[in-house]
């Protein structure tokens, strides 16, 4: 299976996205010559982590018959002082909200996101040191 993404440059440093039917913009600072209409690329890298783990974590709670009220998950990236700067640290703080959440199954399936399912894990693990942690509120 291959995926697709069109990336169309607009002005100065802004880019429309396309995938999957979706549009949406990313930019620069205006520091280096971008206007601020999107976010920067990097950092969606984070953001798809966040999607790709949250999405497996869901699906496999939903399996377990655990369906939380309330799911977040933040994605804290450190990146190297030297260009090219890349994260070499990440970390997942996984929050949830609801009545009878047993720890053993939350991390279960986080672990199994982390360890089996989630493709960004798998790749990101190449250049990062991923660790996560796990709220209940």
């Amino acid at each position: 299976m291959n995926h697709k993404a069109e990336v169309n440059w607009t002005s100065d440093m802004a880019f429309e996205v396309e995938v999957n039917n979706h549009k949406f913009m990313i930019d620069a600072d205006e520091s280096v010559g971008g206007h601020d209409l999107g976010p920067r690329p990097k950092i969606l890298t984070l953001a798809a982590l966040g999607g790709c783990t949250g999405m497996d974590v869901i699906s496999i709670l939903k399996k377990m018959r655990v369906e939380p009220e309330y799911f977040n998950v933040s994605v804290d990236g450190e990146l190297t002082d030297e260009h090219p700067k890349y994260y070499s640290k990440i970390h997942l703080t996984y929050t949830f909200k609801g009545e009878g959440l047993a720890l053993d199954k939350l991390d279960k399936a986080i672990a199994l996101s982390q360890e089996r399912y989630c493709g960004v894990t798998a790749m990101l693990n190449k250049v990062a040191e991923i660790t996560y942690e796990i709220i209940i509120l």
